[in-house]
C-alpha cells in the first residue's frame, strides 16, 4: 500500500525570522541555498561564540574545562565574569532535585512543519522551567525587539506545548557574556495570553509559507518586500531583487515547475543564534 504521509519540513527560529522579515530572502537562503561570500570578522565571532557554547556544555556535563580555558584567554575572561555575575546558575544548591541539561533539543509539529529548538541550558523543577541562552556579542539588543524575535517566541512556545508546565511557570533569560562592564541578562516571563498570540501568529505564518511553497513549485517566486523597505538595507540579495536599481520590483517568473528538496530546510550545525 502506497504511503501518503507528508514529509515534514524542519524550521528553526532563524528561518521563521527571515520568513517574516522577507519571504523572498527565505527563498534565496533556504530553498535555493544562495549565500554571499563569508565575512571573516563575522566568522571569527561565530567561531568564538561556538567555543563558548561548547565550553558551557562541557562544564554542565562535568567534563574538565581547565585545558580549554588555558588555551583561550578570551574564554577564560568570559567564564570568570559570568561566574561572578551568576554563581547560582553555574553552581546549583547541594542536593537539588532540579533537572538541568545543556543543548536541550525539542521538536513540535505544527501543520506540515517540524519546529526545532535547542536550548543552551534548560533548568526545571516541579514548579517552574527556565530557558537560558548565551550570547557573546557586546551589545544587548532592545528588549522589546528581542521579545518579538522568533527565538524568544518559539523557544517559550515549544516548551509550553511539549511539557506540563503552564506558560506562567516558564521563563527565558538571555545572558550577554561580553557586554560592557559585566555580563548582562534580559529575562522574559511568559503567560497564557502571549502563548495564544504566538500560536495565532505562528499558524498564520506557516499557512502563508504553505501557499508560497505551492506557488513556488509551479514557478512563482516568493513575495518581495515593498520598494524602500528597511529589510532591504542590509540584505545581500538587493541586486538580485533589483533593489539597487530603478528596475522592475519582480524577478522573472520561472518558466517551469520547481522541485523543492525538503532536506535543504534541515538544521545546520549548532551555532550561536544571531538575533
Amino acid at each position: 500500500m502506497q504511503s501518503t504521509q507528508t514529509q515534514l519540513l524542519r524550521l528553526s527560529q532563524g528561518q521563521l525570522n527571515i520568513l517574516e522579515r522577507c519571504p523572498r530572502q527565505f527563498q534565496y537562503t533556504y530553498l535555493e541555498q544562495l549565500h554571499s561570500p563569508a565575512d571573516p570578522e563575522h566568522e571569527e565571532r561565530q567561531t568564538l561564540g561556538s567555543r563558548f557554547h561548547l565550553l558551557m556544555q562541557q562544564r554542565e556535563m562535568g567534563l574538565p574545562i581547565d585545558t580549554f580555558l588555558q588555551e583561550d584567554a578570551q574564554l577564560q575572561s568570559w567564564m570568570r565574569a559570568f561566574a561572578d555575575a551568576a554563581p547560582d546558575i553555574l553552581t546549583p544548591a547541594p542536593g537539588s532535585q532540579t533537572f538541568r541539561e545543556s543543548e536541550h533539543y525539542r521538536t513540535l509539529q505544527v501543520q506540515d512543519y517540524l519546529l526545532t529548538v535547542i536550548y543552551d541550558l534548560l533548568i526545571a523543577d516541579n514548579q517552574q522551567a527556565q530557558i537560558l541562552d548565551w550570547k557573546t556579542y557586546p551589545k544587548p539588543p532592545n528588549k522589546s525587539k528581542l521579545e518579538q524575535n522568533w527565538q524568544t517566541r518559539l523557544y517559550l512556545y515549544v516548551l509550553a506545548e511539549t511539557s506540563d508546565y503552564l506558560p506562567e511557570n516558564i521563563s527565558m533569560t538571555y545572558w550577554f557574556v561580553q557586554s560592557e562592564g559585566q555580563p548582562q541578562s534580559i529575562k522574559f516571563s511568559y503567560n497564557t495570553v502571549q502563548h495564544q498570540q504566538t500560536a495565532k501568529r505562528l499558524n498564520q505564518l506557516l499557512s502563508r509559507l504553505t501557499y508560497w511553497m505551492e506557488r513556488y513549485q509551479l514557478g512563482e517566486p516568493f513575495p518581495q518586500e515593498p520598494e524602500g523597505s528597511k529589510a532591504c538595507d542590509y540584505c545581500q540579495y538587493t541586486k538580485r531583487c533589483d533593489r539597487s536599481q530603478h528596475g522592475s520590483e519582480q524577478m522573472p517568473t520561472a518558466k517551469s515547475p520547481i522541485t523543492v528538496d525538503t532536506n535543504l530546510l534541515n538544521l545546520a550545525s549548532i551555532q550561536e543564534v544571531t538575533l
